[in-house]
């Protein structure tokens, strides 16, 4: 090959379309059989995961998360159970919850159903393609899609859920059982999420009125369905960089791939699934409303070189028009109030006028003393 053919290769490589990017990695990689990662994946060094044993910012085994058992927390041993679980959002931010009430095949079934719809021709996929974050239905690529300098190797479909009559009809109708899966697996999180969520302010120490739980009963929830195909450099990039999630909790279903680290005593440790466990964080609404006692902490999404991966987030929060403050019940003279009162559009202006980092919005919502 000469050198004008071998530099118009290598120009051809770098320059693919902008529109190419945006219709998300699966894409790329069907189209182009990737070899190595483009250069718009490509981290600055300083911000790349690594593997090495030398490298002191990452812990050398992986971190088995506090375990919280959902049966535990409905019988006798409640009371010990809140404090395990008072003490993994206060040191982790995260816990795992085995023996949920949501059946073995309802949580393969979301798997399932979210593997397919990414194996749907692009032409099926892009019917939801925009970047209208208000949409009820938003397919797309990266973390904040037109905000990323660098793109990071994730296509996701968001979905909001509730209330789910306003909203279902808006949902993709491939896969045939999409709709039914999905609604399904909402209703359940949707249920399982109030149960945590009572749990959570009774450790507290916050014993809410029957008026404040119906709040979150009405609350938004949005279902978020990832999808990592399988990277040939994966050192050089990342499937989501690190962040906190916005609302109160998010309740993660992951396949048996490993990927998740979380940011533990200033480590980026990789947390171990455990089969048809759901993987639980605080959310920075939650850290607001407890005035700093549990943590919103920050995780990242690795991805690796010969595997797929699929994972579906289920976050919860108050409803979209609804104000989030520190419970009064949390705030007196010897710890006063932390931060400022935020709501949905203070967030949606916040992360439409910014790339996207690590826990900027919440770090933009404290109080200075």
């Amino acid at each position: 090959m000469s050198p004008a053919m071998a530099l118009n290769e290598q120009k051809s490589k770098d320059d693919i379309a902008e529109s190419q990017y945006q219709k998300g990695v699966k894409h790329l990689c069907e189209k182009g059989h990737l070899h190595e990662v483009p250069k718009k994946y490509i981290l600055p060094a300083s911000e790349r995961p690594t593997k090495s044993v030398e490298d002191p910012n990452v812990a050398k085994q992986n971190l088995q998360l506090p375990i919280i058992d959902y049966a535990e927390l409905l019988g006798p041993n409640r009371p010990q159970v809140l404090k395990s679980l008072a003490n993994a959002c206060q040191q982790y931010g995260f816990f795992q919850l085995v023996n949920p009430c949501i059946s073995d095949d309802v949580v393969r079934s979301m798997i399932d159903v979210s593997g397919r719809f990414f194996d749907l021709p692009l032409e099926e996929r892009a019917k939801y393609m925009t970047t209208d974050m208000r949409a009820p239905v938003r397919c797309g690529t990266s973390f904040s899609q037109t905000k990323d300098t660098v793109l990071c190797w994730r296509d996701f479909l968001k979905i909001l859920c509730h209330p789910l009559p306003d909203f279902l009809p808006h949902w993709p109708t491939s896969p045939v059982d999409f709709r039914k899966v999905v609604a399904t697996y909402a209703e359940e999180t949707k249920h399982l999420f109030l149960v945590v969520m009572e749990a959570i302010l009774e450790s507290l120490g916050i014993m809410e009125t029957k008026q404040e739980l119906e709040e979150f009963g009405n609350g938004s929830q949005m279902m978020v369905a990832n999808f990592y195909p399988p990277c040939p450099q994966p050192d050089l990039t990342l499937g989501m960089p690190p962040h906190s999630d916005y609302g109160f909790l998010t309740l993660l279903l992951q396949d048996e791939v490993e990927g998740l680290q979380i940011l533990y005593q200033d480590k980026w440790v990789t947390v171990q699934p455990i089969p048809n466990a759901f993987v639980i964080n605080v959310g920075d609404h939650l850290e607001i409303y407890s005035n700093g006692k549990y943590k919103s902490v920050l995780h990242r999404v690795l991805v690796n070189e010969f595997k797929s991966r699929v994972s579906v987030a289920s976050l919860h929060s108050l409803p979209f028009n609804c104000t989030v403050k520190p419970s009064p019940k949390l705030v007196d003279e010897a710890n006063p109030k932390r931060y400022m009162d935020t709501d949905f559009g203070s967030f949606l202006a916040y992360v439409s006028s910014r790339e996207s980092n690590k826990k900027d919005f919440l770090e933009s919502r404290k109080l200075k003393y």
